[in-house]
């Protein structure tokens, strides 16, 4: 078994750095399928065959045009029927699974074989059993090209974000698991997809992770305590078999990784976060990254459904899905205004419309004009659409006096009295967002929930008792911990001598930003703790020591200072501006959005240690933004993983299904992870 000995290793020397989705796709595009275009093979098309798996790998980081431009003409799935193509090559790309070898065998042994000739690519490590099976398959072994392990079996979400695809992962390492077994899978299976993003980019962490507060896992809580360090030692334990197999894998450490789990903020997933991505995502019925909206039909004259995907490849998405959805709105606008001023076909169709004759000359210009015209104006168009139906939501739910009840929670400027008055005063908010918003409570005032006092603010609520495992199942996650629980009982009158309790502190030196954009997730402040190496130890424990010389090394470039921003000041929404990382330095027209694309790899070539973060049961949009914004700050590249990224009715769906009995411990003591 060989690993191609290519350039993907993205630290070091001279060569040009590169991020981490970036070396994902041309691992894929280049190391793998490039790899099979030598010999007779070179000018020859190729079928490329892959499972359910490495499919949604393979899209995740490129496009169908990208995959054909390395000589694939077509894409099997390695489970359905396919039509023999004896002159052909193929490709597999699987995972080392019995039942993709025993497919594989099937595929190219005997006298009629499917294909000529395979070139197979596994997605992680394979057993040597399966080496041996197909080693000893006689008629199988002269038709393959290439037998190699690519370590490749995450899922790029961002320039900056991967997932394991674990969508059940609360359920399954945190629920009711009667049977092991479970556990196991889910766990192995997501520590080996996290080792291979360090594969792929042949760096060697620092593995860091939650310490348990107590190692012994005899009851159900302490056992659901300890799955960051399990995961952080089934993680490690890959890791040492990629130094040995993988050659150029570095012997030192090059990068940190911390393993944390939904327990170290269980706000950041349902208070409302007011960055236009998380706004689309949250407030509008989209299907992942696909919006759909309707535009009128250049033939009948009704509406056709149109959809489209609001992703890294949208130059205007990319430069304002981490404003704040006001400034958003504003910048979009300028960008409509100044588009009009500088667009010939635009002026002349706008002078058209005043009643005023349009000359031949003017006509001329306008054709000249009009394939940019058309271009630009529906990119920005459609933006100043949804952009607009964000900001009707946001009236209509009354989402700005929510979201101030929120934060003012968190940094404790609002206590029990203003929660009560909130659900008496505004029966017709949604039963999510009083949910949402009693989630929050909960986790800053758990003691309000004990005994028959959580009833009681449902009740108010008029929410149904269901519900109320929510609020129970987000203590079996470990966010309403001992010492935040005072004495005292609930009363629908309230006692104005308690004081009230805060879960975060004003950043001071932040720079000046819009209304309702004070609430930051506790990642924020994690990240830049471990940048600064003031990570608490007894708190944050590490699988692989590093001696006070490593500590504070890079082996790309030493990391610049920080910026130091300026002071926050109250101002209204309106009169307050983004954040310099949020807003790209480019023009505010239509015409140079596309430069925030070129602006954003031009960053990442003089940049220190890549700091890699995994939160195991969901991770947030205002956790993504948070990487982005931290990665200008800390000149290091940020890299978020997760299960899966999660909206927050997504997370509360999900924290529904997380069983509130006690787990049978007996059997569930992971072993290691090593074979």
């Amino acid at each position: 078994m060989s690993f191609s000995d290519s350039d993907s290793s993205s630290h070091g020397g001279a060569t040009e750095y590169k991020g981490f989705r970036q070396i994902s796709r041309d691992r894929l595009l280049n190391e793998m399928l490039g790899s099979t275009r030598t010999g007779d093979s070179k000018s020859t098309w190729k079928v490329l065959i892959m499972d359910k798996v490495t499919v949604k790998v393979m899209s995740h980081s490129c496009k169908m045009a990208d995959i054909t431009d390395q000589g694939v003409s077509l894409v099997e799935d390695l489970f359905r029927r396919r039509q023999p193509l004896p002159s052909m090559d193929a490709i597999y790309f699987i995972q080392p699974s019995k039942e993709n070898v025993v497919m594989f065998l099937s595929d190219m042994s005997g006298r009629e074989p499917l294909y000529k000739k395979a070139f197979v690519f596994f997605s992680s490590p394979v057993p040597m059993e399966f080496v041996n099976h197909i080693k000893s398959d006689t008629s199988v072994l002269p038709r393959i090209r290439a037998l190699r392990e690519m370590n490749l079996e995450y899922f790029p979400i961002d320039n900056q974000a991967f997932v394991t695809d674990h969508e059940r992962a609360l359920e399954e390492l945190f629920g009711d698991i009667d049977n092991p077994r479970k556990f196991d899978a889910c766990l192995n299976t997501m520590a080996t997809r996290i080792s291979t993003v360090f594969a792929s980019l042949k760096e060697l962490p620092f593995v860091r992770y939650r310490a348990a507060k107590t190692p012994d896992d005899s009851t159900a809580a302490a056992f659901r305590d300890l799955v960051p360090t399990k995961l952080a030692t089934a993680v490690w334990n890959c890791i040492l078999k990629y130094k040995t197999s993988i050659p150029n894998f570095p012997q030192t450490e090059t990068c940190e990784l911390l393993i944390l789990d939904r327990s170290v903020d269980q706000i950041a997933p349902v208070i409302h976060e007011w960055t236009y991505d998380a706004m689309c995502h949250d407030l509008l019925d989209m299907d992942g990254n696909k919006y759909a909206y309707e535009v009128p039909s250049k033939k009948d004259g009704q509406t056709e459904r149109k959809e489209v995907l609001l992703e890294d490849h949208d130059p205007v998405w990319l430069e304002l899905r981490h404003a704040h959805i006001a400034d958003a709105s504003e910048r979009l606008h300028e960008k409509m205004s100044n588009f009009v001023s500088k667009n010939k076909a635009a002026q002349i169709q706008q002078s058209g419309r005043d009643g005023s004759e349009i000359s031949t000359r003017d006509l001329q210009k306008m054709v000249q004009a009009l394939p940019q015209y058309t271009e630009q104006v529906e990119k920005i168009s459609l933006h100043v659409e949804i952009a607009g139906k964000v900001n009707r939501v946001i009236r209509e739910m009354g989402l700005r006096e929510l979201g101030q009840l929120e934060q003012d929670l968190v940094f404790g400027d609002a206590g029990a009295k203003d929660v009560i008055n909130f659900l008496r005063t505004k029966q017709d908010a949604t039963p999510e967002n009083k949910l949402r918003l009693l989630m929050i409570y909960a986790s800053v005032y758990p003691e309000k929930f004990e005994g028959d006092k959580a009833s009681k603010l449902m009740q108010l609520a008029r929410l149904p008792r269901e519900d109320m495992t929510v609020i129970n199942n987000m203590r079996l996650l470990g966010g309403s911990s001992d010492d935040k629980k005072k004495t005292g009982s609930f009363s629908l009158q309230f006692n104005a001598q308690k004081t009230k309790q805060a879960v975060r502190k004003d950043r001071s030196g932040e720079e000046e930003t819009w209304q309702l954009s004070r609430f930051y997730p506790m990642l924020e402040e994690l990240i830049e703790d471990l940048g600064k190496g003031e990570l608490p130890k007894n708190e944050y424990s590490c699988m692989n020591v590093p001696s006070p010389l490593e500590r504070g090394g890079s082996r790309r470039s030493t990391p610049s200072a920080p910026m130091q921003p300026s002071q926050i000041s109250a101002h209204s929404m309106r009169s307050r501006r983004t954040t310099n990382w949020a807003r790209p330095r480019n023009s505010d027209d239509g015409y140079s959005s596309d430069s925030s694309l070129r602006i954003a790899s031009n960053e990442f070539k003089k940049m220190g240690q890549r700091i890699f973060v995994f939160i195991i049961g969901g991770a947030t949009r205002s956790e993504l933004r948070v990487c982005h914004k931290l990665t200008t700050k800390l000149r290091r590249e940020v890299v978020l993983g997760s299960s899966s990224i999660d909206d927050p009715l997504l997370y509360i769906t999900k924290l529904k299904l997380v069983s509130e009995r006690e787990l049978s411990v007996d059997n569930l003591k992971i072993q290691s992870w090593m074979p």
